[in-house]
């Protein structure tokens, strides 16, 4: 018998490797991912059906199961009890690094509460990808993944996220995308923007300028999924709400009253104007995000339509 008991379970236990696989092409795996996928008992893959084109590509002959979103509960504790009795399993995504936006979060926990130390193999990842081709700071910037697709939850998210100032990195997928750039630009205003499309593949496309020239730019399909990269709030918007104005401390002189109105909205009138909206969308959408009456807009409208501003 072993001298120490420790000794015994750790020879005995499996590893649980989380594998990078590449977002499109497949010359970016890299040479630890495959031969840990080669040397695994068993991959744990979101979609077997591709992830068996990648392993057949390499020559690797593996055994296959599913792990997704619906299935995650239930599949995640065959795969720890598997790891405990000695097998290595490998998840993987069907595109870049697990546990980014898809549920192998859920078994890394669910791992680590039963003592498993997960192992990365790390490679690429589409949010890195974009941000470093966008142009815009690299640093510090926060990942919100996937926008919530519809209702009450998604207005919050767009209104809750309003004020951060760090770069914004989103994923989307093509039908919504042009919806999406919409509820930027309503929410958020008219920021710098780098929309990457179908990146590492033969259609790759990077797309930088004011979300008014992406909506201009990707006016008809989408296809291909999609990374965003947009400016963060300017500096001191954090303590702002989505209307534009902070909320005055009940002890400060003007408690109560709205904020004078900023230069800064006949800017953005302007830049909305000349991104092809209507007069009539374009003031009602300052009105709301500066808290300005619409009469004082469509004067300003009126004004710009007279000087050609915007034309």
């Amino acid at each position: 018998m072993p001298s120490n008991p420790d000794e015994s379970k750790e020879a005995k236990e499996g590893k649980l490797y989380i594998v990078s696989t590449p977002i499109g092409n497949l010359s970016d795996i890299t040479l630890r991912a495959l031969e840990t996928l080669r040397a695994a008992d068993l991959i744990a893959a979101e979609d077997t059906r591709r992830t068996r084109k990648l392993l057949s590509y390499f020559d690797i002959h593996k055994p296959t199961v599913s792990y997704h979103e619906h299935n995650a509960r239930t599949r995640g504790g065959d795969l720890l009890d598997k790891i405990a009795s000695g097998k290595n399993v490998a998840l993987v995504t069907d595109a870049g690094t697990p546990c980014i936006s898809d549920p192998g979060r859920l078994l890394v926990e669910a791992a680590l509460e039963r003592g498993i130390e997960p192992v990365s193999i790390p490679g690429p990842t589409a949010l890195i990808s974009a941000l470093v081709v966008s142009g815009l700071p690299a640093q510090p910037f926060v990942f919100l993944g996937f926008p919530p697709s519809r209702g009450a939850e998604r207005r919050r998210f767009f209104q809750h996220n309003a004020g951060i100032e760090m770069t914004l990195i989103l994923y989307e997928s093509p039908n919504r995308l042009l919806k999406t750039l919409n509820d930027i630009l309503e929410s958020w205003g008219d920021r710098k923007a780098a929309v990457a499309r179908e990146l590492t593949k033969m259609h790759e496309e990077v797309f930088r300028g004011q979300i008014s020239e992406a909506l201009t730019h990707f006016g008809g399909e989408v296809r291909g999924e999609v990374a965003l990269v947009v400016e963060g709030a300017a500096p001191g918007a954090a303590g702002k709400t989505l209307s534009g104005h902070g909320s005055p401390g009940p002890d400060l002189p003007g408690a109560g009253c709205p904020a004078p109105p900023s230069p800064d909205w006949k800017q953005e009138l302007e830049a909305l104007l000349a991104s092809a909206m209507s007069a009539k969308d374009a003031a009602q959408q300052v009105a709301r995000r500066f808290d300005l009456p619409r009469r004082t807009v469509y004067r300003a409208v009126l004004e710009m339509k007279k000087s050609g501003a915007g034309d």
